[in-house]
């Protein structure tokens, strides 16, 4: 688990579920909130689709706000 203060805020980004499986040649999966749920909730996420020269790929952002233990 990452150093966060109690009741502090984490921002991480991902490839959405929809998105690539794969990026750099390492394997890609959407785990967050079953990574983070025991010390964190999940107040919001948001999807974007990210245009590049090449297409396009689908990211998703996590806001988790960890518990005041």
């Amino acid at each position: 688990m990452p150093a966060v203060k109690p009741g502090g805020h984490l921002i991480i980004a991902a490839f959405a579920e929809d998105g690539r499986e794969q990026c750099s040649g390492l394997r890609v999966a959407v785990f967050m909130q079953a990574q983070f749920a025991e010390r964190c909730e999940l107040p919001h996420t948001e999807k974007e689709v990210h245009r590049t020269p090449a297409g396009k790929q689908q990211f998703r952002y996590f806001l988790l706000k960890c518990a005041d233990v």
